[in-house]
């Protein structure tokens, strides 16, 4: 096929070793990580690039300045709270790269498999039109799972793609 972008297995045998390090670092992590509302995720301050500077620069002038630290903030938990904001933001940025690479993974592979069993379809299709042993049955099945399916009074994007073979 050309433009194959994925064209070597991933050995079960890696798959299974990441599941388990992803599996190993939540239960690592879970005991110190907490889970938010919904609500309480749309009402709390945001941290991004930005304000983590900004975070790091004013912990950092706390800690130089003491006699500027209002009394009622507790330095103990902002140390606590920056530490684990700083160390978990960089831990997101590898998931978040390691995300990314399967996704891409999956949508290339899923594409070209997604490519192939259309191919395989349309001469199965053709193969049926001439009456070939078997065709007619496959065919059969393979259109009852056809993503989209039919719908009256019209067909939607994907059996455009089915009947004509475009994407």
């Amino acid at each position: 096929m050309k433009n194959d972008k994925h064209t070597t297995a991933i050995p079960e045998s890696a798959i299974t070793q990441v599941h388990g390090q992803i599996t190993a670092a939540i239960q690592t992590l879970a005991p110190h990580t907490i889970a938010l509302t919904p609500h309480e995720r749309q009402t709390l301050l945001k941290m991004g690039d930005k304000s983590l500077a900004f975070v790091e620069k004013a912990h950092d002038y706390a800690h130089d300045n003491p006699t500027l630290v209002p009394s009622y903030l507790d330095m103990g938990a902002f140390d606590v709270d920056f530490q684990d904001a700083h160390g978990l933001w960089s831990l997101l940025t590898a998931i978040k790269q390691l995300e990314e690479a399967v996704e891409d993974t999956i949508l290339a592979a899923g594409s070209e498999a997604y490519h192939a069993a259309l191919s395989f379809y349309h001469n199965v299709q053709a193969a049926a039109k001439d009456d070939i042993p078997g065709a007619k049955a496959i065919v059969e099945d393979l259109k009852t799972r056809f993503p989209g399916g039919k719908r009256q009074g019209g067909t939607t994007g994907t059996e455009t793609v089915a009947d004509t073979g475009k994407q």
